[in-house]
């Protein structure tokens, strides 16, 4: 792109230059000018659109997938949301991955792991486990779950009458844009698991911290958060506090030995929009993908409206301006999300901001 601004490249063209230019190809080299201003833009430039999908219009290709495909034969039976501008690596927005898991009930899945890290956020459905490097978890809807990457994980159903439907999330695009990922299945094709089912929130799962155990692991030793659990927390949050003017009451899941992110490579949240709540409009780096966990209401990304009920999923690309409104005038509105936050603080890129209060000049993105 060629701008007129000095300390910018603002080369025009020739055909000196255009010869010049393909003396470099030949050589796989080229002139840094032709390609400067694109490559480093004045402001975050993500290709990611704001999408929004319906759960409602989802589901029943969701459940027919289940007769379909065998479990076996699929892996993992997934419909996978894919932002139609990141197609080529599946991701929703960004760098991240999301998808509508089902299994069938009495259905297991084998065991495998793979490099990426995965986090579970179970919708509908009764009997849902997974076992974790041996630790059987037991969730159900509103739960929330991490298998983080390298560990051996698999999943099934136990109930007798109902599918199991939870939303998977997983920085796999991430990986794969960094060469870096690696899949394999267990050797016995399944974990033994061990003798007390939810051994990790049993263990780290409280106030307090269990006297003489260490870990020294990056991501947190507690696998499971149950919604009660999370719910409650928010209540009590909101019984001392105001919360953000940007976020309404929010909380993030955490590493209760450090207090940092669940997972090295993303981190989730749950936050709380209290009656008739509307949120100040905001944006930073790093991409979003929300899940609608309790309530009625729409958010605003990019200008463009996207209104929402409970399990509908949606997603705030990078450095987009975004708000939330909760639209019911008696009850409170819980939104579920994942994002990329660790890898932008941790890479020294994590910047935010808030819309002034006279407004603001919001780029197109």
């Amino acid at each position: 792109m060629q701008e007129d601004v000095l300390g910018r490249s603002r080369v025009g063209g020739s055909d000196e230059l255009d010869e010049y230019y393909a003396r470099l190809a030949k050589l796989g080299a080229g002139a840094l000018w032709t390609v400067a201003n694109d490559i480093e833009p004045w402001y975050p430039q993500p290709r990611s659109i704001p999408m929004l999908w319906k759960y409602d219009e989802l589901r029943p290709l969701v459940l027919e997938s289940a007769n379909l495909v065998t479990a076996d034969d699929a892996g993992r039976r997934v419909v996978m949301l894919v932002n139609p501008e990141r197609e080529e690596l599946s991701a929703a927005v960004g760098l991240l991955y999301t998808g509508l898991q089902i299994m069938n009930p009495g259905e297991s899945m084998t065991a495998h792991r793979h490099a990426a890290s995965a986090l579970r956020f179970v919708i509908e459905g009764e009997g849902a486990w997974t076992i974790v490097d041996g630790d059987r978890l037991e969730v159900g809807p509103g739960d929330f779950a991490i298998t983080p990457g390298g560990t051996w994980h698999e999943h099934g159903n136990s109930s007798g009458s109902t599918p199991v439907i939870w939303q998977d999330g997983l920085d796999i695009p991430l990986v794969n844009m960094l060469d870096a990922n690696f899949y394999q299945v267990h050797p016995e094709l399944h974990q033994v698991p061990g003798r007390v089912v939810n051994t990790s929130l049993l263990t780290h799962g409280s106030i307090l911290k269990p006297d003489g155990r260490t870990w020294s692991k990056p991501y947190s030793p507690l696998l499971a958060y149950p919604w009660e659990m999370t719910y409650e927390a928010l209540n009590n949050l909101a019984k001392v506090s105001d919360g953000s003017p940007t976020d309404g009451i929010a909380m993030e899941y955490v590493n209760p030995h450090t207090g940092g992110s669940v997972m090295p490579t993303m981190g989730a949240r749950m936050q709380m929009l209290r009656p008739s709540e509307a949120t100040k409009a905001h944006r930073h780096t790093g991409s979003v993908v929300y899940q609608v966990a309790k309530g009625v209401g729409h958010s605003i990304v990019n200008g463009r409206r996207f209104d929402w009920k409970k399990n509908d999923i949606f997603c705030v690309p990078s450095w987009a301006w975004y708000e939330h409104v909760n639209e019911d005038p008696a009850e409170d509105a819980c939104l579920f999300s994942f994002n990329d936050f660790p890898v932008m603080r941790n890479l020294g890129l994590f910047v935010e901001e808030a819309l002034s209060e006279n407004g603001g000049h919001q780029p197109e993105i």
